[in-house]
């Protein structure tokens, strides 16, 4: 993240369009992840950046993010990551989530940002499912920042293991 990196607090570079339909996905498949009002602030082939808003929602008893709310930035950071590039193939494929390893090195005391950048891990495990058919797993990281309070500094890491399978035809 740079100095020029995206605003959650200002929304000036929040992606509405994605927004509303990651939104939608959550009203209509996981209503729990209206609860934390999280913004796509950018999604593209090679990386994704979500950001969660520090308030008394997503916050615990210390006025920092709880960690179930810094569990669903990490899970949608990766999650719509993942999505974007499956949805650029042909094949039918579903998406989970075996596990999670969480490092807390900060307390995540402002707006948080979720960026994820493991475009060529996740279309490595795309093109090893499909060529097989069988489920594969891969590892994927997820960084945490407060660039409102502490810039490019992390705050968090996630590594959330991706497990993909291609669907049946039937």
């Amino acid at each position: 993240m740079t100095s020029s990196s995206p605003d959650i607090s200002s929304g000036l570079r929040t992606n509405w369009r994605q927004t509303l339909a990651l939104r939608y996905f959550g009203l209509s498949k996981i209503p729990l992840i209206l609860f934390v009002r999280p913004r796509v602030l950018e999604l593209n082939d090679s990386q994704c950046v979500v950001g969660i808003p520090l308030k008394r929602r997503t916050q615990n008893h210390l006025k920092s993010m709880y960690f179930g709310s810094l569990a669903i930035g990490a899970d949608l950071a990766a999650g719509l990551l993942a999505m974007q590039l499956i949805s650029k193939l042909p094949n039918r494929i579903s998406l989970i989530f075996k596990d999670m390893q969480a490092d807390f090195l900060k307390r995540v005391d402002g707006d948080a940002v979720f960026t994820c950048v493991d475009s060529a891990k996740i279309d490595a495990l795309l093109q090893k499912v499909i060529a097989s058919g069988e489920r594969y797993h891969e590892s994927i990281s997820i960084q945490v920042t407060a660039p409102d309070k502490y810039g490019d500094e992390v705050l968090a890491t996630f590594a959330l293991t991706l497990s993909l399978k291609e669907k049946d035809s039937n």
